[in-house]
């Protein structure tokens, strides 16, 4: 019986495991390599794609697998999220830059929740919508969600909504950097801005990329680290008002600490001492060559935890959920775009 169990859980993880390799073949495509689509992207839709036709037959006993990558597999995998960055990261972009994360993170986080409860929008939405405009999209409302525990479907419909504004940043910041409608801003200024203000670290690349000056490049995606470095204080406060709100129903204090968020913490501090030695013994290609297959082991890990969590996502969650959390991500962008430049503009 207990083999059974263990078949079934594997089942199920390589099932999530074959969406995955699935995923970065397309990626790898013309079409998808041209407009920036992570596969993490295509994960989570294979995994729609999965619950609207076929979930009905996954065996039973798949189904814990199911469960274990989009839960464990994805703690897992924000942990080693942070092997991507060092704390030079910070040094490269000074105090201003990671000023304006800080107010760009904060500020959208709270109009997300304050237009939430506007809306009367379900309050764990409205924070993964939140969550994945203000600091590093997908991988934000993954890292979220555990926190939370809420329904997987909701965290399909919040990273929904980032794709899809963060994809049209990623067409309009250059757009509008070769219009001249961002020339009032320095190379640096617009690198700070694109960095802060875009989605995806994927968004970011393909910006920096479509404005043909890598200075800005560059430099917007150590701003775009910096916020994704935010994900972990994030969740610490996230941890504690949660577990302070369901005293306030329960009377039991409840807070459940986020491990994860501080190894994620560990590991960038980790990866920073790792680098510095392997300049001081001359083996920084190497470390660097290593620091690339952990981030694909990573990204890999990632692609099954979306497809994971889209295989819960019937299009009669989508129904339910209407229009409002699409609204509160278009208004967030928005807020993106204007509050973004205005701080850029008065601190950098």
């Amino acid at each position: 019986m207990k083999d059974k169990s263990i078949a079934g859980i594997m089942g199920g993880i390589l099932l999530m495991m074959l969406f995955s390799v699935v995923a970065f073949v397309l990626s790898a495509l013309p079409p998808f390599r041209s407009l920036h689509i992570s596969p993490l992207i295509i994960g989570i839709l294979l995994g729609m794609i999965y619950a609207n036709t076929f979930r009905s037959k996954l065996p039973a006993s798949w189904e814990p697998g199911l469960r274990i990558t989009a839960k464990n597999i994805l703690r897992i995998a924000i942990v080693c999220f942070g092997f991507r960055l060092t704390l030079n990261d910070v040094a490269a972009v000074g105090w201003q830059g990671l000023l304006v994360d800080g107010l760009v993170v904060s500020s959208v986080i709270l109009l997300g929740t304050g237009l939430g409860r506007l809306f009367r929008l379900d309050r764990n939405l409205s924070i993964l919508t939140a969550s994945g405009s203000a600091i590093c999209g997908a991988a934000a409302v993954l890292g979220t969600e555990p926190v939370l525990g809420d329904k997987p479907y909701k965290t399909v419909i919040a990273v929904s909504t980032v794709v899809l504004f963060g994809t049209m940043g990623m067409f309009l910041y250059p757009a509008l950097y070769h219009s001249g409608l961002l020339s009032s801003l320095s190379e640096h200024q617009l690198a700070i801005y694109t960095g802060s203000t875009l989605h995806e670290v994927a968004h970011v690349a393909g910006a920096g990329a479509a404005m043909d000056n890598p200075i800005i490049a560059n430099l917007a995606t150590i701003t775009k680290m910096i916020r994704v470095i935010l994900l972990a204080p994030f969740l610490l406060l996230l941890s504690f008002f949660t577990g302070r709100r369901k005293q306030e129903y329960s009377g039991r204090r409840e807070i459940s600490i986020p491990w994860f968020a501080i190894w994620f913490l560990l590991v960038i501090i980790l990866n920073s001492w790792l680098g510095q030695m392997a300049q001081m013994h001359d083996f920084s290609d190497s470390f660097q060559q290593m620091g690339k297959y952990i981030e694909q082991a990573d990204t890999f890990a990632l692609t099954m935890a979306m497809a994971a969590l889209g295989s819960d996502a019937g299009f009669r969650r989508f129904r339910e959920a209407g229009f409002k959390p699409f609204l509160l991500a278009l208004l967030l962008f928005i807020w993106l775009i204007f509050f973004g430049y205005t701080a850029v503009r008065l601190i950098c």
